[in-house]
């Protein structure tokens, strides 16, 4: 059988992106390729980050697969329906089974089949995407009724079979088959605007946590380890077949088991592995000792989610930990040798200029050394979502939108967001210029300046909203 993985991410497309230019190679399908390779199905990925449409089309009908698998999230599910919909008009093609998973699938059930996909793999996707392609190796039109985790159309029909139960012994499976991309282009993009390469690693599936506005459509509500002997492998194998400078952990807790942090930290010491690697946590996960152990590891950067300054905010989040708390863990981090960046979200539901305020106050007793900013979307499945439903401003085409462009009734109209991110990141520039040992009053004067149109801007726009 001829199969081909793919993701639809684009690079030349994210003009955000292409200025951060942080790209990362495509963790899930190179794990489901390592997976397939194993079991006798050897894979190609078409790797689209540093490609074209045109290019992915072109490839296509010169290989006319029997399979092709996209996974498919919020930032590509409009490039993957432009590939369904190419598929689906090429005659050459007729026979292609077109697979869809990631997290964007689960939510969209319908809409993805009725497109033009064949089935949706919910959840995990390795065994699933293994027996589908069992199954229609054998018979092309195979029936795949026993097949756990997915979704189909049965006589114009949604048929959604029993879930797969997780995979419990993470160190089962192979490491994600980097080999199948260039992942020269990945090093090199970051290595020339940054000045040191990097590559990302999963430690963990899943998140016990319970944010509203987190997406759970591919692991759920869990927690899944790997061994620290097996992700020490993979660290070794990676220091012994690139030249790379540092590592990312993907996790969304990487500090979350302290007893497992402290067999990782004996394994990089035994091992003498020295790969850097930033990873990100919580507040509540993290003291001194944690904080000298991933400092032993070879951890530079670790992100401290904060999401706001305001506790009730951070309540209505449904975060589970003190704004004290992340603040004392941040200065802590940044006591003990680490550099420390933080997350930050305008625009929940309830929040105020107050609540502005308030995190803008946050940032500066905390001081961080890099943090992002966003406002907030609700994403369908979470329960922030289900929670402004029935108040959306605009009823949007599916076809042609995303999660991230729904707007609903918050304290505000939307614009006054956007305001208020220019006026966080003007006060914080501002605040870091006048605190440093050898300020430029010039420049701290111009910020100011700077900050106070923003604050303008922004109370403005309130008063109008």
């Amino acid at each position: 059988m001829k199969i081909i993985l793919t993701h639809g991410y684009f690079l030349k497309e994210d003009e955000k992106e292409k200025q951060i230019m942080r790209p990362y190679v495509p963790l899930g399908i190179l794990y489901i390729a390592a997976f397939l390779d194993r079991n006798g199905y050897l894979t190609q990925v078409f790797d689209s980050t540093f490609s074209d449409f045109d290019s992915f089309c072109r490839n296509l009908l010169k290989e006319q697969p029997d399979v092709i698998g996209i996974y498919t999230n919020l930032m590509t599910k409009i490039n993957v329906l432009h590939m369904i919909r190419f598929i689906r008009s090429q005659a050459v093609l007729h026979r292609t089974r077109i697979i869809l998973g990631g997290p964007e699938v689960r939510n969209h059930v319908s809409n993805f089949l009725h497109h033009g996909a064949d089935v949706l793999v919910l959840g995990e996707g390795e065994e699933t995407m293994l027996e589908l392609v069992q199954v229609y190796e054998k018979e092309a039109m195979a029936p795949i009724h026993d097949i756990l985790g997915i979704a189909y159309l049965e006589n114009g029909q949604v048929r959604q079979n029993a879930e797969r139960t997780k995979i419990r012994e993470l160190d089962t499976l192979p490491f994600p088959g980097r080999h199948k991309v260039n992942l020269q282009l990945y090093l090199d993009a970051w290595k020339s605007r940054h000045g040191v390469s990097t590559i990302s690693i999963n430690t963990m599936r899943g998140c016990p946590y319970s944010c509203k506005w987190c997406s759970r459509a591919v692991y759920g509500q869990s927690y899944r380890r790997r061994s620290p002997s097996n992700v020490a492998d993979e660290m070794e194998a990676i220091q012994n077949t690139y030249s790379v400078d540092s590592i990312w952990f993907v996790d969304d807790v990487f500090t979350i088991s302290h007893k497992w942090l402290q067999q990782f930290a004996e394994e990089i010491r035994r091992r003498k592995i020295r790969l850097s690697f930033e990873c990100i946590t919580r507040a509540d996960r993290m003291n001194e000792e944690v904080i000298q152990l991933l400092k032993e590891s070879g951890c530079f950067r670790v992100w401290i989610g904060a999401e706001s300054g305001s506790q009730k905010i951070i309540d209505k989040m449904d975060r589970r930990v003190e704004v004290g708390q992340v603040r004392d863990m941040i200065r802590s981090a940044r006591a003990g040798g680490l550099q420390a960046g933080t997350f930050i979200m305008v625009g929940y539901p309830g929040e105020t200029k107050e609540d502005i305020y308030e995190t803008v106050k946050h940032l500066k007793l905390s001081d961080p050394d890099l943090f992002t900013i966003t406002v907030a979307y609700p994403i369908k499945g979470t329960p922030l979502y289900a929670e402004v439903e029935n108040q959306f401003l605009t009823r949007l085409d599916w076809e042609s939108s995303t999660d991230r462009d729904i707007d609903f009734v918050r304290t505000y109209k939307r614009k006054v967001y956007d305001h208020a991110i220019d006026m966080i990141n003007r006060e914080i520039s501002w605040f870091k210029e006048v605190n440093k040992p050898q300020k430029d009053r010039w420049k701290a004067c111009k910020l100011k300046v700077k900050a106070l149109l923003a604050r303008g801007r922004m109370e403005w726009a309130i008063l109008r909203s």
